[in-house]
């Protein structure tokens, strides 16, 4: 009889310390229902982490779990799926920790397939150390360390997945739980480097700056849910959604100038070009609503997979299978 997990059985003994209204709290909350309801037992899952505040979420995960160094968790993370395939991996990681110091292991860690869950929770600042703007503030951004403004431009972490070759990118928002959930499940159920971007607010030092999409007031008219199979459609009404107009995405009106349901875009999230998966990602701006959902999930071979096998492939071509079969294999001596 399989056994029935509750969020409960997820939850560690460790208060939790983030600031009042932090979107970390949402985020550990619904990944501890997903967890519940995928099914495997906390001692089947561990998760990693690297610095930052969300960094702290494995202590209030009743799972394996490790805290390493800054921007390092990927790395940390590829090399628990390496050597126990079995385990589900989750990596937790925020956008300074992520694509600051971690840039590197984050696109690497993509680029080769792993197959880990990362949840990439992204408040466009530095909030441990104190709000410094990191690698995705929007350009002009004042901050502690740009009190003139930015003059960076940011990262946009779908561009930077798919231009590592990512196979599955995905986003939601802390305020929006049950899309949340539905977007972990997904993470943990596809094969490969399953990447979540959570769109997070930290009511400290950049406190609303997701209001323009998070706000219930008009959050239907600015964002989009996208679902594979199913057409682009989004607003209060459901009576807009997105088409293409030669090589561009446009927004139209269902009921205008003729525009059907028929005629919009059905959402295809397995193709192999990302082409369209990028334009769908970088929407938000002007009249676009910005994309939530499972934008990419494309099957691809996956790193553990493919070293397991190699591995095995090699042992049963040796005649040594273990390290004094191949100390004993060229000319051995006795010395007494």
């Amino acid at each position: 009889m399989d056994t029935k997990y509750t969020a409960k059985d997820f939850k560690s003994d460790q208060y939790v310390r983030w600031c009042p209204g932090c979107g970390d709290h949402a985020v550990v909350n619904t990944l501890q229902k997903a967890m519940a309801e995928l099914g495997k037992a906390p001692h089947e899952s561990v998760v990693i982490s690297g610095i930052g505040c969300s960094s702290r979420l494995p202590y209030y995960m009743n799972t394996y779990g490790f805290h390493t160094i800054h921007g390092r968790g990927l790395a940390i993370a590829t090399g628990v799926k390496t050597a126990n395939p079995e385990l589900a991996v989750w990596c937790i990681t925020g956008d300074g920790d992520c694509l600051a110091i971690g840039g590197n292991h984050f696109i690497h860690a993509v680029r080769r397939n792993v197959n880990l869950n990362i949840l990439l929770l992204n408040n466009q600042i530095y909030g441990l150390t104190k709000g410094q703007y990191s690698p995705t503030s929007e350009k002009g951004a004042v901050t502690k360390s740009s009190p003139f403004g930015t003059v960076e431009e940011p990262f946009i972490p779908a561009e930077l997945t798919m231009g590592a070759r990512g196979t599955f990118f995905a986003r939601a928002l802390d305020v929006d739980l049950p899309t949340s959930k539905d977007m972990m499940i997904a993470a943990a159920n596809f094969k490969g480097a399953a990447v979540v971007e959570i769109l997070q607010n930290c009511v400290i030092f950049n406190d609303g700056i997701h209001k323009w999409v998070s706000d219930k007031t008009f959050r239907a008219e600015k964002s989009i849910i996208l679902e594979h199979g199913k057409p682009m459609i989004f607003g209060a009404n459901k009576d807009k959604g997105i088409v293409l107009d030669g090589f561009n995405l446009k927004v139209v009106k269902i009921g205008e100038n003729g525009i059907t349901e028929k005629d919009l875009l059905v959402h295809d999230a397995k193709c192999e070009d990302n082409a369209l998966h990028m334009k769908l990602a970088m929407m938000g701006k002007d009249e676009f609503p910005i994309a939530f959902g499972v934008i990419r999930a494309y099957d691809a071979p996956v790193y553990d997979e493919e070293v397991e096998a190699q591995v095995k492939d090699v042992q049963a071509k040796k005649k040594e299978h273990t390290l004094r079969d191949l100390l004993l294999s060229g000319e051995t001596w006795e010395v007494k």
